[in-house]
């Protein structure tokens, strides 16, 4: 069983930039597909982003194709997401996810694993 923790948010100006890090335990990391997910106040939670395991695949929600990017360095056990020129709106807890199942995922209930989440607040 894997054990997530997320950490890198907090608050940014909207144009700005930040580097989301989840750091796996428990597991043999690179054995898990991860997701990227996240939560807006009163809003269900949405994907963000997935990578395979190699790192090779990755895929993108259309609202962050070309600003966000995710990768992966299976030495560190780590997965990170990094985000470009945010928006108020992309506000929200993100979090962390790992799936043993094969595909890369965009539905939560696909995900195995789950971190504890991590704020991030874009101001306007």
């Amino acid at each position: 069983q894997v054990q997530l923790v997320e950490s890198g948010g907090g608050l940014v100006q909207a144009g700005g930039s930040l580097r989301l890090s989840c750091a796996a335990s428990g597991g043999t990391f690179s054995s898990y597909r991860m997701g990227w997910f996240r939560q807006a106040p009163g809003k269900e939670r949405e994907f963000v982003a997935a990578i395979n395991r190699s790192g090779r695949r990755t895929y993108y929600a259309d609202s962050v194709k070309g600003r966000f990017s995710i990768y992966r360095d299976n030495a560190k056990n780590t997965v990170y997401l990094q985000m470009n020129s945010l928006k108020p709106e992309e506000t929200g807890i993100y979090y962390c996810a790992a799936t043993s199942a094969v595909g890369l995922f965009t539905i939560p209930g696909r995900y195995n694993y789950w971190g504890q989440g991590t704020q991030v607040t874009v101001s306007s």
